[in-house]
């Protein structure tokens, strides 16, 4: 077999270089302004979520398997109380790693109390200043937290759970920590 060599004119070598500098122009045109658009729906994301309501903002009820109605807050996630020993406000703090389990729901900046939603008594939701110097919402003069590992609105994962020197507890809307177990996680602990 001869291998024959091709001769491209000066002509043709222009002609093959302005067609591979437009196909790649082209692909990078392309690749921007996909690019571009990905930045701009991210940004519209983050703007769209840090415009989103604060959970602490309003409070309602939502049905929980197992528990029937419940106080959730602004993002339908359902919000405990820790309780040890009767009616007792148990700290649960960042220093203790508490809030990092059982986030907190301090009232936004500039706001000065929650909004009563749909089954919430309106007499029932006030507000306590900790030494922190932050504003926290209260139910029925219960401090509110949310549970981590509740990945959405309708779970009580956290119910009946002992950490933190107390044991937590979903509201009922009439202000009461609902103290069943029913349908969530049993009292045995997480030793949080």
């Amino acid at each position: 077999m001869s291998r024959r060599q091709v001769h491209i004119g000066p002509r043709r070598k222009a002609a093959v270089l302005v067609v591979g500098v437009l196909a790649a122009a082209t692909t990078l045109a392309a690749c921007g302004s996909s690019s571009s658009s990905t930045t701009t729906t991210s940004q519209q994301n983050a703007s769209a979520s840090s415009a989103a309501p604060k959970p602490a903002t309003s409070f309602s009820t939502r049905s929980v398997s197992g528990f029937g109605s419940v106080v959730v807050d602004g993002n339908g996630r359902t919000v405990y109380i820790l309780t040890s020993g009767g009616r007792t406000n148990l700290p649960c703090t960042d220093a203790s790693g508490c809030t990092k389990v059982w986030p907190d729901l301090p009232l936004p900046d500039g706001v000065t109390a929650a909004k009563a939603g749909t089954g919430i008594q309106t007499s029932l939701l006030g507000t306590k200043k900790l030494s922190d110097g932050e504003t926290y919402p209260t139910y029925n003069g219960w401090l509110m937290y949310e549970y981590a590992a509740d990945s959405g609105p309708g779970q009580a994962n956290g119910q009946g759970i002992q950490s933190f020197g107390g044991t937590w507890y979903v509201l009922s809307p009439s202000g009461n920590p609902i103290t069943t177990t029913s349908g969530a996680a049993s009292g045995g602990g997480s030793g949080y």
